[in-house]
Formats: C-alpha cells, sequence, structure tokens
C-alpha cells in the first residue's frame, strides 16, 4: 500500500465532515470507502469511474488511484460533497431514482435504454449547481481538470449549461462548435436547472427531452465514453428492488415534453398541446406503453436501468406479486378461543438448562429439604381449557392456468390470467393455504409445483413461466393429485383458468381413462368444489361438453374478456379466504 495513497486517503477523511455539513449539520452518513486501486475498487463495485454511489445502504465509494491519475487529488470537498449530494438530495432513495428514469424513458422515444445516463448527467447539474453557488465549493474547477477538447455535441450542450449557470466565459468549459441552436438549447436548459432545482422529479422529462436530438446521431455513444469517469449513479440500485414501478405516474408522460413547450421556462402562456401540434418531432415525446400499468418488459428495464442483473423471469415475479399486492385479501386476524385460567397438571424435573424462573422453590422444597439444582428441583407444567370457538381452517388451493400458443407471454406484455392466478394463489398462502400451481399448455407441456406448497416464490415462478405450445389439458396431474385423497386430508378448491380449450379436459389420458370419470373423482375427493373460470362466447351453452361440465359440478365463470379475470381474482379471494 504505497504511503503517499495512505496519506491521501488520511486527508479525505478529514474533509468528510465537511463536506456533510455543507448540506446540513444534522446530515449522518457513514465514511467512504476509500479504494487505492482498481482491483479494491471492483470489489466495491465501482468499475469505470472514479467515485459512485449505493442508494441500497446509502455508500460512498473511492478510487483513490484514479482520482490521482485524474489530477483531482485537491478537491475532496468538492467531490466528496458531491457524492452525498447524490443521497440527500437527487435522487436521494432508490424509488425516486427509478421514477426519475421511468419519467426520461417517455422522452427518449427509440434511445430508452440511455435513460440512466440522461438521469446521471441530470442530477449531476442539479447537485454542482447548488454546491457551486450556495457552498462556493471550486466545482468549476474540478470540470477544467477533467475537461476533454471534443467536437461531440451533447458534450458541448451540457458543458454550455454550466457556463450559463455559472457565468464563465463561452468556451471555458464547452469546447466544440456552438451554434445559436445549440446555445438556445444551453439556454433552456440552465433555466431548467433552476425552476425545477425543488421540484427536481417534474423536470427530469423535460431534460430528457431536450437531450434526446444530441444523443440520436451516434446513439450517445460517444459522450458516455467522455463522461465515463464521472458515472456516479450507474450501479447505484443493485442489490435493492424500489416499490411502485408497475404502474404509471399521473403526470408522468405530460412531463416529457420540450422545454421549448413548458410555460413555465418560456413564459408563454399557451396550451401546451397548440404547441405540440407545430413543434418539430425532435422537440415531442412517444414511446411507451399506455393505460394504467406498465408493461412487464418496461419494468423490467427500469431495473436494468438501475443496474440490477436479473433475468426476465425473475422481473415477471417480481412484477406480478407488486401488481397483485393491492388486491390480496387482508391478513387474518388470529383468532383465540374463550378460555379460561391456565390449568396445572403436574411436576416435572427442573435442569440447570431451563430458565430459573420456571423453578417451583415450593414444591422443590417440600420434596427435599436440601435444593440440589438440576437433581432435587421441580418445575409445574400447565395446560388449558379447550375454548369454544371452532378452529377455522382455510381450503387448498389447486390452481391450473392455460399457457397455450394463444395467451399472452407474461414476461413481455401484462397476462391477465398470471395476474388473476396470483392475487388468488398469494391470498390463499396469505390466510394459511397451500398451493398446487400448474401451468399448462399440452398434455405433456406443463409446470407445476408438484404438490400443496407454502412457498410464495415457488408459485409465482410456476405462474409467470410460458409454454405457448396446443392446447391439452393435464388431466394426468388431476389423476395423480386426487386418485388416493383421504377424507381426512384437507379440503381444497379446483379453479381452472382457460377458455373453451377446457374441454380437452375430457379426453382419455396415458393410461386409457376416460378424463370425465378422472374429473369426477377429482371433484369429489377434493371436497372443496371447482371452479372454472372461462373467456367464452355468450352463446356457450351451446357447446354440449361445456353444458355437461356444469352438470358434473363444476362452477363455470364465464367472461368476456381477459382484463375481466382481475375482478373475478378480487371477488372469488374475498369470498373463499377473507374473514
Amino acid at each position: 500500500m504505497p504511503s503517499d495513497l495512505e496519506s491521501m486517503r488520511d486527508d479525505w477523511h478529514h474533509h468528510w465532515q465537511t463536506a456533510l455539513e455543507i448540506w446540513s449539520k444534522f446530515t449522518r452518513l457513514r465514511p467512504p470507502t476509500l479504494c487505492f486501486d482498481d482491483k479494491q475498487a471492483a470489489s466495491e463495485g465501482l468499475t469505470s469511474s472514479f467515485a459512485m454511489i449505493r442508494l441500497t445502504d446509502q455508500g460512498i465509494v473511492v478510487n483513490l488511484g484514479m482520482i490521482r491519475a485524474q489530477r483531482l487529488e485537491a478537491y475532496a470537498t468538492e467531490i466528496l460533497a458531491h457524492e452525498i449530494g447524490h443521497h440527500v438530495y437527487c435522487p436521494s432513495n432508490l424509488t425516486d431514482h427509478a421514477r426519475m428514469i421511468a419519467r426520461m424513458r417517455w422522452a427518449l422515444p427509440t434511445k430508452e435504454q440511455l435513460a440512466s445516463f440522461i438521469a446521471n448527467l441530470y442530477s449531476d447539474l442539479l447537485i454542482n449547481d447548488h454546491l457551486q453557488r450556495s457552498a462556493n465549493l471550486k466545482i468549476a474547477d474540478v470540470y477544467r481538470a477533467i475537461v476533454q477538447k471534443t467536437d461531440n455535441r451533447m458534450w458541448t450542450l451540457y458543458m454550455r449549461i454550466y457556463e450559463i449557470l455559472w457565468r464563465i466565459e463561452k468556451g471555458k468549459l464547452a469546447t466544440g462548435k456552438i451554434d445559436d441552436k445549440l446555445e438556445g438549447d444551453a439556454q433552456l436548459g440552465a433555466r431548467l436547472i433552476r425552476s425545477y432545482a425543488k421540484d427536481w422529479l417534474d423536470g427530469a422529462g423535460r431534460f430528457a427531452a431536450l437531450c434526446l436530438p444530441y444523443v440520436l446521431e451516434d446513439n450517445g455513444q460517444e459522450i458516455q465514453q467522455l463522461l465515463k469517469a464521472l458515472r456516479d449513479t450507474e450501479n447505484s440500485g443493485v442489490g435493492g428492488i424500489p416499490d411502485g414501478l408497475t404502474g404509471i405516474e399521473e403526470g408522468e408522460r405530460e412531463g416529457a415534453m420540450h422545454p421549448s413547450l413548458d410555460p413555465e421556462l418560456t413564459g408563454i402562456d399557451e396550451e401546451v398541446e397548440a404547441d405540440k401540434a407545430s413543434a418539430p418531432i425532435e422537440a415531442t415525446s412517444h414511446g411507451g406503453s399506455f393505460g394504467q400499468g406498465r408493461q412487464p418488459f418496461e419494468y423490467g428495464e427500469i431495473l436494468k436501468s438501475l443496474g440490477l442483473n436479473l433475468n426476465e423471469h425473475e422481473v415477471a415475479v417480481r412484477y406480478y406479486r407488486e401488481r397483485a399486492a393491492a388486491h390480496l385479501v387482508r391478513f387474518p386476524a388470529r383468532t383465540i378461543p374463550e378460555s379460561t385460567d391456565p390449568l396445572p397438571e403436574g411436576l416435572e424435573p427442573w435442569d440447570i438448562a431451563a430458565p430459573l424462573d420456571e423453578v417451583d422453590w415450593f414444591e422443590s422444597v417440600m420434596a427435599s429439604p436440601r435444593v440440589i439444582p438440576g437433581l432435587t428441583t421441580v418445575q409445574r407444567t400447565w395446560g388449558t381449557t379447550e375454548g369454544s370457538q371452532p378452529q377455522k381452517q382455510p381450503l387448498d388451493l389447486d390452481l391450473y392456468v392455460d399457457c397455450s400458443g394463444s395467451m399472452p407471454n407474461p414476461q413481455h406484455s401484462i397476462s391477465y390470467l398470471t395476474l388473476a392466478g396470483a392475487i388468488i394463489s398469494l391470498s390463499a398462502l396469505r390466510a394459511g393455504a397451500r398451493v398446487q400451481a400448474t401451468l399448462w399448455s399440452g398434455a405433456r407441456q406443463f409446470e407445476t409445483t408438484k404438490g400443496f406448497v407454502r412457498d410464495e416464490r415457488l408459485v409465482l415462478q410456476i405462474l409467470t413461466g410460458y409454454l405457448g405450445g396446443g392446447t391439452a389439458f393435464p388431466i394426468h396431474i388431476l389423476r395423480d393429485t386426487y386418485q388416493d385423497r383421504k377424507p381426512t386430508d384437507r379440503p381444497v378448491h379446483i379453479l381452472v383458468i382457460s377458455d373453451n380449450g377446457v374441454t380437452t379436459m375430457y379426453q382419455k389420458d396415458e393410461k386409457g381413462n376416460d378424463g370425465y370419470v378422472v374429473a369426477q373423482t377429482a371433484l369429489a375427493n377434493a371436497r372443496g368444489g371447482g371452479t372454472m373460470v372461462l373467456n367464452l362466447p355468450p352463446n356457450w351453452r351451446l357447446d354440449k361438453e361445456l353444458v355437461r361440465t356444469e352438470q358434473q359440478g363444476w362452477q363455470i365463470h364465464p367472461i368476456r374478456s381477459w382484463e375481466d379475470l382481475v375482478e373475478f381474482a378480487k371477488a372469488f379471494s374475498r369470498m373463499t379466504y377473507a374473514e
């Protein structure tokens, strides 16, 4: 460990308290992790830049070796105060960071993958402007030390915004060509930073819309490389999952307007919609999903922008868990039987490993006047009388969800079959029931929990899978589950979510058994009833097989669209599992 870096580390630790008090004397964060080289920094998750934050544990990591290579040793207070600013100001927490990225994605059609990078630029502008003007730190000198001569227009715009904010002579930071359009955009950008300094989330989409024309040229590759050492929020979300991202916030799309269309910035109080109609294409924003909920793939892209490395299946599990959460039944309150005083039932030896307060000293002395712990000591055993309220036992759930080729892939777009299954399954688990979940397409195309489980994650992993084959109900699972079921086993409710393809249930299984008989036996041995919620046309009773199903004892609940499954799931969960 080089002695000069040790001395530098001690000096930077000395500046830590000063950097904290720049924001507030009440600011409390644990000291930064100061690394000496790239290897140490990489072990902390810092790879490309000379500093980074972690929003999951409010950590700050600095690579002192890279600081020295960039000749920034003298700017300890500036750099540390900047990183603290990410924790106390913008974005301050993982959820708001994700919300900012979500808003920027609307303003970056075809370049949504750059939202995380643009969010880093935006938050840096907000923090640095505060530190330069209000705290009198030498942030401009930091940029002078790292500035590179380049004609990249995004870099020039970014540096020109700083020049305007801090009244620096044109060209001192911005080294590229500054034409009238770029100058106008830089003026708008500086005004945006000042106007939305307190409501920075509202300005996020507008800033991204301002940057869009400048990253369209080369997909933002050059500017990302130029600012590689400054990307301190790139992996700030690793290890955490923010809540509230599956729904689209009010004003999220509308906030993605170009700053030139914002009356707050231009001073022109006209109808924004009228301005949008005449605005150039590059000044408007499109793209993304519509409706109240975000699509699973969009949700996954936001998580990816936070630095989370999750596959599509893992993303889908988290997505449907969050979408279902608002519709679940309440956690049941434990019913205490009307009871009684405790009943003394007898004595047993007290061992020295047991708590001392459990010794019954009176009985111990009565048994032997010479008390020897562990030999002559005894303790009282207690029982209780039975209460008058009966014990409640929830119905277990046997769920079969159709995942044939006509059904949507829940990992790419919203699948109401999966969402309904998640609502009902999680409600059942919350009520204390066990769940067997089966995703089916063909007779030999299925995924199942292989029995009744209490594992929420396992159930969701099954429900969020995708098969996409032909349609054939896996009658053998129904057969194997119920053919040997005993009357003493817990009652089960069988629930099938499908369309008219459910009648494949009555085909013969691989052993030649009649599917109708298998289904009838399952319904009888389950002892908790059976429901089929099916997407059917109004004249579904003309289908003899469906009528036969109803006559067998199944409750058929027809729906007209898959969206209706959510209301069914809520009603079914309340009826079956609510107190």
